[in-house]
């Protein structure tokens, strides 16, 4: 079944040339919201290594929507620079996706001075560090505007040549704020059920759907499960791959946990300490408030394909096609996944290993040479950008010009 993951995969109106997704992660390879050349020599050495689509993370549906200082947001200045890079993957016979999103409350880089959007009012722990200490719960003049917003950075991104947008809806963003029971106690129409939880999430899809779905693929990211007790199950998973499906998403790819509560549940193992904290700096702020949550966070020994379980049963409960993400670490892993009836895999720690890896599988198949040590997750705050580090590191120059004039 490995080669039918090197069979072309239409979603919506676009096709790939493979069902290999470099996943969303983000890259740090922006300044002043702006994509650098490092940017484009990361996405266009994927589309060489045999990626048949990969995703730039995450792009800011609006400047109050980054986490981080220098994220990717859609303005009029970035355009130039969206288009390099997307002029790129083109090139080399690849397709390139934008997550767009908002961080809602999740705001942990960036001081905005107001209330942040949420889906429910009070304390915002996520904000403690950069004195974004509460949140307002969304009305529904909001919730236009914010509709209005994904709508527009939609069309913005196809002007600027991606062909494919996806809605994060996972991981503690705005939306998954909506579907996660750890934020959501609304007690109107918006809170309460699975279903009822689903509803403003699923509005917006509905809206970037009907505005550019007959140009681009609409995919959505969500959570299996938010890894937390108090937190969405897989029962809520099922229920938000039901309605995304009515909603018309072209694929959904299937994560799962957050950022603060969970990462080691997205990750499917331990945060790797002492590279956070070579990188952020032991003594800094964030590092001591990351160094203290840690006592309490379980031991993951990482194996394979650790959403397997919850994925497959959403699998088996929906039609559209899906994304397998988690733990993929071989040409057995993705064979397994093509045999179950997924359509397509993404991976993201074993490409920054191996930009080649997808060639590598199909030549002679094998095992990612990815040691899941996660210290490219802590590469995410180096202002070079994020690496391996069983790799050079990028060069800091690389991420100090824009792509436009680099």
């Amino acid at each position: 079944m490995l080669d039918k993951a090197y069979e072309p995969l239409t979603l919506g109106p676009i096709t790939l040339p493979n069902r290999f997704i470099k996943a969303g992660a983000n890259e740090n390879m922006s300044k002043a919201g702006r994509p650098t050349r490092a940017m484009r020599l990361h996405h266009e050495a994927l589309i060489k290594g045999g990626v048949g689509m990969t995703t730039m993370a995450y792009v800011a549906v609006e400047k109050d929507g980054r986490t981080l200082p220098d994220q990717v947001w859609v303005h009029d200045e970035a355009m130039a620079d969206l288009r390099v890079v997307t002029d790129a993957v083109h090139a080399e016979g690849g397709k390139i996706a934008a997550q767009i999103t908002h961080g809602g409350s999740f705001v942990t880089g960036v001081f905005i001075p107001r209330r942040l959007q949420s889906s429910v009012s009070g304390f915002n722990p996520a904000g403690l560090l950069r004195g974004n200490l509460l949140r307002r719960a969304m009305n529904e003049r909001d919730m236009d505007r914010m509709v209005d917003l994904f709508v527009s950075a939609a069309e913005r991104c196809y002007e600027a040549g991606f062909d494919a947008v996806e809605i994060h809806m996972g991981h503690g963003y705005l939306l998954n704020q909506f579907l996660s029971p750890l934020d959501n106690n609304r007690q109107d129409e918006y809170g309460g059920s699975a279903e009822n939880r689903a509803r403003f999430p699923a509005r917006v899809l509905t809206a970037v759907k009907q505005a550019v779905g007959d140009r681009m693929a609409v995919i959505a990211k969500i959570n299996v499960a938010d890894g937390r007790s108090r937190g969405a199950q897989l029962e809520d998973g099922l229920v938000t791959a039901q309605i995304l499906e009515a909603a018309g998403a072209d694929m959904l790819v299937l994560s799962g946990g957050r950022n603060v509560e969970s990462g080691w549940f997205t990750f499917g193992s331990n945060l790797n300490l002492d590279a956070m904290l070579r990188v952020i700096g032991k003594w800094s702020l964030s590092g001591m408030a990351i160094a203290s949550t840690q006592a309490s966070v379980p031991k993951i020994d990482f194996k394979e394909l650790y959403f397997w379980e919850y994925s497959t049963k959403i699998r088996d409960a929906v039609d559209l096609p899906l994304a397998y993400l988690g733990g993929v670490r071989s040409s057995d892993n993705v064979a397994q996944c093509m045999e179950a009836g997924f359509d397509a895999v993404q991976l993201a720690r074993p490409l920054l290993r191996e930009p080649d890896l997808v060639n590598r599988w199909r030549d002679q198949g094998g095992t990612s040479l990815c040691d899941n040590c996660n210290s490219c997750v802590a590469y995410i705050y180096h202002p070079a950008g994020t690496w391996c580090i069983h790799q050079p590191p990028n060069a800091l120059v690389d991420n100090q010009v824009f792509a436009s004039t680099g």
